[in-house]
């Protein structure tokens, strides 16, 4: 994942907006290295102390959506 901090902003707050559309678009904008270690991402946010509830919530939100559509598997378009 080689991006500038405002793509990084922009990726994250669309991960973990609670939107579904906003989620898999932004999830969909990765390569297949970058959805692993987002996917690895959002899990430790979500089962991790030290976050804070809302970030996890948020975490576990997205990795819902995501499993929901089976995109942690494979690229596929909302």
């Amino acid at each position: 994942m080689n991006q500038s901090r405002d793509e990084l902003e922009a990726l994250w707050d669309g991960l973990l907006s609670r939107q579904e559309e906003l989620m898999i678009k932004a999830f969909n904008s990765l390569d297949e290295e970058g959805k692993a270690a987002v996917m690895t991402h959002l899990n430790r946010m979500a089962t991790e102390m030290g976050w804070h509830p809302e970030q996890a919530a948020s975490a576990k939100s997205a990795l819902d959506i995501l499993k929901k559509h089976d995109l942690s598997k494979r690229p596929t378009s909302f």
